[in-house]
């Protein structure tokens, strides 16, 4: 048995202990593990039991938050999070799309595994309840893309000049991919800016794996989305005037040292490919013909409101998009979450996407003050890096279909639940704290009256 299944199916067996003597979320890190290593797809499945340990470690997280359902719903109600009343309404409106979707076969059991994923993350933010389970989950997912980053440097580019074929179960194009790895920037910026010595190393290693992935699978998307999220980062890393003392210093080291070492890892291949981003002219090479598929879309939308379905816009894609753009196939993609969710669920599913994210960012914004006003300084930075992390993925995203993808949805309940640790949980401690003086000092006036009359 090889190391990588060997040691797969020992943390596998760990982390399903772990559910039951230490932590349920341990089920949830499980689900992340399997999540990457896709263990069906890799050269090393036949070495291990041929199980689907996705879909066990899903029905783990269910038993675990099942076990302890009102400890973990007084630790982390969904009431307080507006994201999944929006998230439900994005499945619902599927299911009811389905009734006029192009492909329903396709759209119904594509909407089955949207709703699954729902209840994952659901599950998920009730589970993740702490800040150290919120810096487990973190480097769970660093982890996982730092496998990826390794497979990519293990494979190398194919004949394509990318690397192909390390994906995950719903990522397994090169640019979905590569999207999954965006976040992972923004992430790492903050360990290492606030860790030890020993986390700047485990980041430089991680950071190191993950730069030369994104670079060999050359996803321009991707690289949209990690300069746009780490290097807003940066900027208030460097800038901002709630850094601690000394923290200036560490910061420009850290610009520095991730410049660097992009620039090392960046090869001709990878700048070839990035300088396209500016070639508009040459549409089929700078990928701007992008753009004549989302204005496709947008006139689409205007003849089917509430949407196509899945693979609506690729089956009609012939009767809206110029024919010097279909490149010889009618079968094409739309090319953008956005666009995407408008085909296939209408104008209706893309503003409850919208609604989602605007309330979780309003609520993200409430929880920052509040931990400035509290002082806790490295609170706030955290919560920047998870907004600057899915704003990264919602960049890439942008020129990829990923409006129901996981790390998306990863990235969402990343920011509920740092807003409900460092927020939530301590304004209702402090109603609690409140409600109960109030209730000892009513009770003590009752005694007193008692005693006097």
């Amino acid at each position: 048995m090889s190391k990588i299944a060997l040691l797969f199916l020992m943390v596998f067996a760990a982390g399903v202990v772990a559910t039951f003597f230490y932590s349920g979320a341990s089920a949830f890190l499980v689900y992340q593990l399997v999540y990457f290593l896709n263990p069906d797809s890799r050269w090393w499945s036949a070495e291990i039991p041929g199980l689907s340990y996705s879909f066990i470690s899903a029905v783990l997280m269910l038993v675990a938050v099942g076990l302890k359902f009102r400890q973990y719903s007084e630790l982390s109600p969904w009431r307080e999070q507006p994201i999944f009343k929006w998230a439900i309404g994005i499945v619902i409106l599927y299911y009811l799309v389905g009734l006029i979707a192009i492909r329903p076969e396709v759209h119904f059991s594509v909407t089955f595994n949207y709703l699954k994923l729902v209840i994952i993350v659901m599950v998920a933010y009730k589970l993740v309840n702490t800040r150290t389970l919120l810096d487990f989950a973190l480097w769970a997912y660093v982890i996982g893309a730092t496998y990826i980053g390794y497979l990519a440097t293990s494979y190398g580019r194919g004949s394509g000049g990318r690397v192909e074929g390390i994906g995950m179960v719903d990522s397994p194009d090169a640019n979905d991919t590569a999207a999954a790895l965006v976040p992972a920037g923004a992430i790492l910026l903050y360990f290492f800016w606030m860790g030890n010595k020993k986390v700047k190393l485990a980041c430089i290693f991680c950071g190191a794996l993950i730069a030369n992935g994104l670079v060999l699978i050359n996803s321009r998307g991707a690289f949209l989305g990690i300069a746009s999220s780490a290097g807003l980062y940066l900027i208030y890393m460097t800038f901002s005037k709630y850094r601690r003392k000394g923290q200036r210093a560490v910061a420009i080291f850290t610009v520095i040292l991730g410049i660097s070492g992009g620039l090392y890892v960046a090869d001709d291949t990878f700048w070839e490919r990035m300088s396209t981003l500016k070639n508009v002219e040459d549409q089929e090479t700078s990928g701007s013909s992008r753009v004549n598929f989302w204005i496709a879309a947008l006139d689409m939308s205007a003849e089917h409101p509430f949407g196509l379905g899945v693979d609506g816009f690729n089956m009609l894609a012939e009767l809206y998009v110029p024919q010097e753009y279909l490149s010889g196939t009618v079968y094409k993609s739309v090319h953008s979450m956005w666009m995407q969710g408008l085909t296939e669920v209408g104008w209706l599913g893309l503003i409850f996407l919208l609604a989602m994210l605007l309330s979780l960012w309003r609520l993200s914004r409430r929880a920052k003050q509040w931990v400035l006003d509290q002082g806790e300084n490295e609170a706030y930075f955290k919560l920047l890096a998870l907004e600057c992390a899915l704003f990264g993925y919602l960049v890439a995203g942008s020129f990829i279909n990923r409006f129901r993808a996981e790390i998306l949805y990863w990235m969402i309940v990343f920011l509920a639940i740092g807003i409900n640790v460092y927020f939530l949980q301590k304004v209702r401690g402090q109603k609690q704290a409140r409600g109960i003086a109030v209730g000892r000092r009513g009770r003590s006036l009752r005694n007193s009256k008692g005693v006097s009359v």
